[in-house]
């Protein structure tokens, strides 16, 4: 008696797999983390690429930006090309990178403000002239 093999399950979706792994683990449902389990172990270079972001997000959120070079180096010693082009956009703009690692100050609050002035801008295009915009932007 011949018995049919089942259908090995599709692989994921790329936005799928870059959403599991940009995610922080302990958020990932049980299926999420089995599917990518599955594919870290057939590919090691998604495995690797895995253990640099997770690498990189807790300099983020710890401030380490002392242990930046560290990860650039251990970056570039996966055969990674993608990673490569991003450590080296790090290491042009390094004092920026740096700053944003290691010092507790955020524009967030200007560029919100920003955000809204373009928005109200981009409202009142054409239908109004300076004297309106300006008092809408006070007032707003």
């Amino acid at each position: 008696m011949i018995t049919a093999k089942a259908a090995p399950a599709p692989p994921p979706k790329p936005q799928d797999l870059t959403s599991w792994i940009t995610r922080h683990p302990g958020r990932l449902r049980a299926e999420e983390e089995q599917q990518l389990d599955d594919a870290l172990s057939r590919c090691p270079e998604l495995a690797a690429l895995r253990t640099h972001v997770h690498a990189f997000a807790r300099m983020i959120c710890d401030r380490t930006g002392t242990d930046l070079p560290a990860w650039i180096c251990a970056a570039r010693a996966d055969d990674l090309p993608q990673l490569h082009a991003f450590a080296d956009g790090l290491e042009r703009d390094w004092d920026a990178v740096l700053a944003g690692l290691t010092l507790p100050w955020s524009s967030g609050p200007v560029e919100g403000h920003v955000n809204r002035i373009k928005m109200l801008k981009r409202q009142m295009y054409g239908r109004a002239g300076l004297p309106l915009r300006r008092k809408r932007v006070l007032l707003a």
